[in-house]
């Protein structure tokens, strides 16, 4: 006969096949009575701190779990920094596409008889010192600079990218080469290099230019990249990768990149203004783009000697120069807010 344990109460709490039988029982017994909510009761408040939070509203609509991204973009579009500083660099962008549609007219063409004169129906930022349409050249300069941001930033965050995530990967030789090959790189001034790799350059074209900004920029991202990859290739599902066979190709593809990729981003995005600002900065010293093309940068560099007799044609090359700077880094910084973890 089973054993029977008496509790407090009166209850009885038995053992073996007949104690399963008695309990299954009485539960099936309680399980008849209604509940509080059932009854239209109130069902008590649960403490603060206690059972599983709430369900995420976005999740419930679209069926999915929210990822690094979408809560990126969520947090992007209630950024005022984030939506002034695109509408400034869609902008741009529609300027550099279309400069004829705002700006009517060739750069190229000066009127000698109207140098130096200020603003005036047709002409609202004047003429410089050679007669040109100086609202014209800064509308126009918009499509070089802009070229040579983009192009630059895209051939050093791929080439940086590449090298520095096969170097974080693979480690060994490999990553001990390119680390003394970036101290190299790192130990040349970006300026002065400028000055004697593009002194010796005659093409009146943005290649040289754009090979130059990418030959000493990719360190950065090289860097970059090869620490966000040795930081995600220890999380557990690249282990758990790596143990069902994958092939390190289908390994940096489809587990590391995506969840590396994000400082790349951010620190290209606020590069490619530097990289913008670099232009000008080679131009004005007479290494960089060269005329007959039109860039802001050759046309401060104009203006400096009239600046007390015409300031307005170095006013407003200067301040598109600014304007644009900023905005690219105001982006990079709003993209890296958005990115970063700890800032959540």
């Amino acid at each position: 006969m089973p054993e029977q344990l008496h509790e407090p109460g009166g209850a009885v709490a038995a053992t073996g096949v007949g104690g399963a039988m008695d309990l299954a029982a009485s539960e099936g017994a309680s399980s008849g009575r209604q509940s509080p909510a059932a009854s239209g009761g109130r069902v008590p408040d649960r403490p603060s701190g206690t059972g599983a939070p709430p369900p995420d509203p976005s999740a419930a609509t679209t069926g999915r779990p929210r990822s690094l991204w979408s809560d990126a973009w969520r947090d992007l579009r209630r950024n005022p920094v984030f939506l002034v500083s695109a509408l400034v660099i869609l902008f741009l962008v529609f300027v550099s596409l279309w400069p004829s549609a705002i700006a009517p007219g060739s750069p190229l063409a000066c009127d000698l008889a109207r140098a130096q004169e200020g603003p005036r129906p047709g002409a609202p930022f004047g003429y410089d010192g050679q007669g040109c349409n100086v609202y014209t050249r800064t509308v126009h300069g918009a499509r070089t600079s802009v070229t040579v941001g983009v192009l630059a930033t895209l051939g050093v965050a791929v080439l940086g990218s590449v090298l520095g995530g096969l170097a974080g990967f693979f480690g060994g030789a490999w990553d001990a080469v390119l680390s003394r090959v970036t101290d190299i790189f790192f130990a040349i001034p970006v300026v002065l290099g400028g000055l004697v790799l593009l002194s010796v350059v005659t093409s009146n074209t943005v290649w040289p230019v754009i090979g130059f900004m990418v030959l000493l920029g990719w360190p950065q991202i090289s860097r970059i990249a090869r620490g966000s990859v040795i930081t995600v290739q220890q999380n557990d599902y690249v282990q758990a990768a790596r143990a069902l066979g994958a092939s390190h190709a289908r390994i940096l593809l489809r587990h590391i990149a995506p969840n590396a990729v994000a400082p790349v981003i951010v620190v290209a995005t606020i590069a490619l203004g530097t990289y913008i600002a670099l232009e000008a900065t080679l131009s004005y010293l007479g290494v960089g783009l060269k005329p007959p093309t039109v860039s802001w940068g050759i046309d401060i560099s104009a203006a400096s000697p009239y600046i007390r007799n015409a300031p307005h044609a170095l006013l407003w090359p200067s301040g598109a120069l600014a304007i644009t700077v900023l905005a690219f880094i105001m982006l990079g910084d709003a993209v890296r807010d958005a990115l970063d973890p700890k800032l959540r």
